[in-house]
């Protein structure tokens, strides 16, 4: 693995430095290292990428979302590796809350990737509006965290793929709901959709 180490501070023993492109993909461009609610902001940034024009194609994102797969599992994987299963405040409390087991392979709070592939699934192949942005994000930023079955399973899983497959899920799951929201909506609610 192509790792420096980072000088030692006070005392502390040196601590492996990420390589510079693995540390920008799997931190979502440093988003991950948002004290609190690293994930949303990690969704936030595949949102923000989601609304570049032209991103929304299904060629397009279909791309992003099939590269950004294996990407995310390399990447996460490296930084799993050196940081463990550090968690932010946030991550704690959720984690505590909805899943007291433990257990799970590390996912350290920093690593967002996989926020921004889910995020990504969640919209893909949804028309690009106001209504079913704002579905997608707070279904996606809701079943990231309860982890449906099985992703709460699949989080188990070892390098780098537990990290992925779990938003995985997740965003398949934001982009039924999304569809099913969508179409009740446009059946009683059309002026609003």
């Amino acid at each position: 693995m192509n790792v420096s180490q980072e000088p030692s501070r006070d005392n502390h023993p040196a601590r492996p430095r990420l390589p510079f492109f693995t540390e920008l993909v799997a931190t979502g461009f440093y988003s991950g290292y948002i004290k609190w609610a690293s994930g949303t902001f990690g969704s936030l940034v595949g949102l923000c990428i989601y609304l570049i024009p032209g991103v929304e194609s299904s060629l397009t994102l279909g791309l992003m979302i099939l590269l950004g797969i294996p990407l995310g599992v390399l990447t996460s994987a490296k930084v799993a590796a050196i940081a463990g299963h550090r968690l932010s405040k946030t991550a704690q409390t959720a984690k505590a809350i909805f899943q007291p087991e433990g257990d799970s392979a590390p996912d350290p709070s920093i690593v967002v990737i996989d926020e921004i592939v889910g995020m990504w699934i969640s919209l893909f192949l949804l028309p690009k509006t106001l209504v079913t942005i704002v579905c997608a994000f707070l279904i996606f930023r809701i079943l990231d965290v309860i982890k449906p079955f099985p992703g709460r399973r699949l989080e188990k899983l070892p390098n780098g793929w537990g990290i992925m497959l779990d938003d995985i899920v997740a965003g398949i799951y934001a982009n039924l709901a999304t569809r099913l929201i969508a179409a009740v909506l446009a059946t009683y609610l059309p002026t609003f959709v």
